[in-house]
């Protein structure tokens, strides 16, 4: 059995690391509240972009835009990877990362090419440990996700569905239930499906300035792009509340552990005391 001094030491330690745990769980439910704020505040945006997609794609029919034009075959495929920059939320990136590797090798049974854009730093380390065509990065996008730091690496795969290089585009990524549940998805994204665009309601028309195709193009790319930054907005709701979820686990184990050691503490201590009565009490026996 460890002597009082070690024992009070590790109590110590294991108190110290409930302070910083529990001032993570603090933080993370702040983040946790402004993350949700954020996916609220942004709903507005992207259901009326997808009304006007929806009408525009059934207001101009003699141009359909390349993000809506099915390909017949499917030999390339592109994958964004959505993850966090930090760790110690719980299993949030395993399990996306996890779910994007099972769903590359069924891509690559199918004798299918796979380009990947990764967003979040755990996502591009591991796709870059794993030998994955990385195409695109972005990382250290902080708490709060900003469209101009994804547009570049988004425009990168959509120049190459455009181009013909993936006839696919999906992304992957951690969908905010509520509080304790987030699930890891993958959803495409190109071609644009029926029920992703949803459908026009009633008939509007249009007078187009400077003209149909830049219109249509610009305002593709731009309901893609708000896709994609609602898919990391949710990502990053989730990473809170996993982490805020974590800490408190981490806190109530730690509270567990420093129970369990100061009753070893006491039983060391009660020990020694009986130790040293016996001692005195052997000693008086033999001195008499």
């Amino acid at each position: 059995m460890a002597n009082s001094k070690e024992i009070r030491t590790k109590i110590k330690s294991v108190e110290n690391t409930r302070k910083i745990t529990k001032a993570m769980e603090m933080v993370a439910a702040s983040k946790m509240r402004k993350a949700q704020e954020r996916m609220r505040a942004a709903r507005p945006y992207a259901e009326k972009i997808r009304n006007v997609a929806a009408h525009f794609s059934k207001a101009h029919p003699e141009y359909r835009h390349p993000f809506v034009v099915k390909r017949d075959q499917i030999k390339n495929v592109g994958l964004i990877v959505v993850s966090s920059d930090k760790g110690l939320c719980g299993g949030l990136n395993t399990n996306v990362l996890r779910l994007s590797l099972n769903q590359m090798k069924a891509w690559e049974d199918d004798k299918r090419g796979i380009a990947v854009s990764a967003i979040g730093n755990k996502s591009f380390g591991f796709m870059g440990r794993a030998g994955a065509n990385v195409k695109s990065y972005v990382t250290g996008l902080g708490d709060t996700p900003r469209l101009e730091k994804l547009v570049g690496p988004v425009k990168i795969m959509l120049d190459a569905y455009v181009n013909g290089e993936i006839d696919q585009l999906f992304i992957a990524y951690t969908r905010f239930i509520n509080t304790m549940k987030q699930e890891p998805v993958i959803e495409q994204l190109l071609p644009l499906s029926g029920d992703r665009i949803g459908g026009a309601k009633g008939h509007w028309d249009y007078i187009y300035e400077p003209d149909a195709t830049s219109v249509v193009d610009e305002l593709m790319t731009r309901f893609i792009e708000s896709l994609i930054f609602h898919a990391v907005a949710e990502n990053m709701a989730s990473e809170q509340s996993a982490r805020m979820v974590a800490m408190k686990s981490a806190s109530d184990n730690a509270k567990n552990v420093i129970s369990e050691l100061k009753l070893v503490y006491n039983k060391a201590r009660q020990a020694a005391i009986t130790k040293e009565i016996s001692e005195i009490v052997g000693g008086a026996a033999a001195v008499s």
